[in-house]
């Protein structure tokens, strides 16, 4: 029986960095116009969906080229590591959920968990085509102003999880940690939400009166977990705001 689930964004929330910003800023059109880019996004004058798209449009550089950089300029937090073997060790599946794109994802993940384990995390999240030039493009998961509605994914997997409960079983704990505007409506599906200190979702969260814990490391998430599962905590009283 799974008694936890833990889904995860992972731009800027498993990355130290995030990906698509760093690509933005030294191939595309730079910081200072993403920032105004984003800007409309945070006011809901502008969609995720088409200010991501502007971001994306402005990098010309080919695909292999900006995954070899990504490689060797994005840095991970090293505490998911830990997380994801406890996870292991504890039956507590671990699933990706992402804005991003899925093959940027998958090299970044496998440099942290080692090409062994990652085909034991799900990703799901917006795709690529490339072109024989290696000219690429996203390719979005879906038709909503995310671009990736991640509370249709996360929907999706619970009634999976629920659907084999048998007679007088809980339902499994949903954990979600995220950093970004995009996470919101996954953080409103899940029983408690990781917020990542002085981010976009801190901000969001204040502003939309949903409850949330605040995170600096996944060290943090991994024990604020251990103490919800061990009983010696509530999601109630981990909640803030």
């Amino acid at each position: 029986m799974v008694k936890a689930v833990i889904f995860t964004d992972f731009d800027g929330t498993v990355t130290l960095e995030d990906s698509n910003d760093y690509l933005t800023d030294t191939l595309g059109f730079g910081k200072e116009k993403r920032l105004k880019v984003f800007e409309g996004v945070l006011d809901d004058t502008k969609s995720f969906r088409q200010g991501f798209m502007e971001m994306l449009e402005s990098i010309h550089t080919p695909f292999p080229e900006c995954i070899k950089i990504l490689e060797k300029k994005i840095r991970l937090d090293p505490g998911f590591k830990d997380t994801f073997e406890w996870a292991q060790e504890n039956d507590v599946p671990v699933i990706v959920v992402s804005s991003g794109m899925k093959p940027i994802i998958k090299v970044l993940l496998t440099r942290l968990v080692g090409q062994e384990s990652i085909h034991k995390i799900d990703i799901v999240s917006n795709e690529v085509e490339i072109d024989a030039h290696d000219q690429w493009k996203i390719i979005y998961k879906d038709e909503s102003p995310f671009g990736h509605d991640k509370s249709r994914s996360i929907d999706a997997y619970k009634k999976k999880f629920e659907s084999t409960l048998k007679a007088g079983e809980e339902r499994p704990v949903y954990f979600y940690c995220g950093d970004g505007v995009s996470d919101l409506s996954a953080a409103k599906e899940c029983d408690l939400l990781f917020a990542k200190r002085g981010k976009d979702l801190v901000t969001y969260c204040k502003k939309q009166n949903v409850p949330f814990h605040e995170f600096d490391t996944f060290e943090d998430i991994l024990a604020s977990m251990k103490q919800v599962l061990a009983g010696e905590k509530t999601v109630a009283e981990l909640m803030e705001n």
